[in-house]
């Protein structure tokens, strides 16, 4: 075999270390005369024909999983097919389960809030923050404060600007309808551990009114 190819065949045999949730054959449902084995420990046993293949899968009570299809041969591992598809299923879980608790909490300003509201608002966006929440900040504009619409745009820079050793700026400032809207997102090395249960509907929003 050419030096290329067998780099190439080498290069697939190192990638089924793992099985993931794509629709496999296995067993009886494999019909090729050869296939490269990897044994149950991993070790690379080489091109076998099928049927010592299959053996070998009988005889340690586990399953022949075909991992890379469109290999030449294809390439086969002996596995426990039943605990691979579980192992995924519950990586799969966890992984949507903290996806689904990221909550976005909103709080509300006016632009020309007093620094002592300011500093009690940006306080909550803090604790929001280190809790690993979003916050979806909202400038309120009302009558002709519409046409000063830089005043709210200098509150959010302000507010960036007091976050950023816990948080960055995700959705920059714009106008929407009356209000002017900023999202920020935790930092991933200061937002704190997320909590182990799991929340039954969408992403909750908690409003600071102002």
């Amino acid at each position: 075999m050419p030096v290329g190819s067998r780099r190439a065949h080498r290069h697939r045999y190192q990638e089924v270390g793992s099985i993931d949730e794509q629709q496999r054959r296995l067993n009886a449902d494999i019909k090729v005369p050869r296939v490269r084995l990897v044994d149950a420990d991993g070790t690379q046993v080489g091109i076998v024909p099928l049927a010592q293949a299959l053996r070998r899968a009988r005889e340690l009570d586990l399953d022949l999983v075909e991992v890379a299809p469109n290999a030449d041969p294809p390439v086969c591992r002996i596995v426990d097919w039943g605990k691979a598809k579980y192992e995924e299923e519950q990586k799969q879980k966890a992984a949507r389960k903290r996806q689904s608790q990221i909550s976005v909490k909103e709080i509300k300003m006016r632009p020309k809030i007093s620094n002592n509201d300011y500093q009690t608002k940006s306080g909550h966006v803090r604790r929001f923050l280190e809790d690993g929440a979003k916050v979806r900040a909202s400038i309120m504009f009302r009558g002709r404060e519409m046409t000063h619409t830089e005043l709210g745009l200098k509150l959010l820079d302000r507010l960036a600007d007091d976050m950023s050793d816990v948080a960055s700026v995700e959705a920059t400032p714009k106008v929407d309808g009356r209000n002017m809207v900023m999202v920020l997102a935790p930092n991933k090395a200061k937002a704190r551990a997320e909590p182990d249960s799991e929340p039954d509907s969408e992403p909750e929003t908690e409003t600071e009114q102002g």
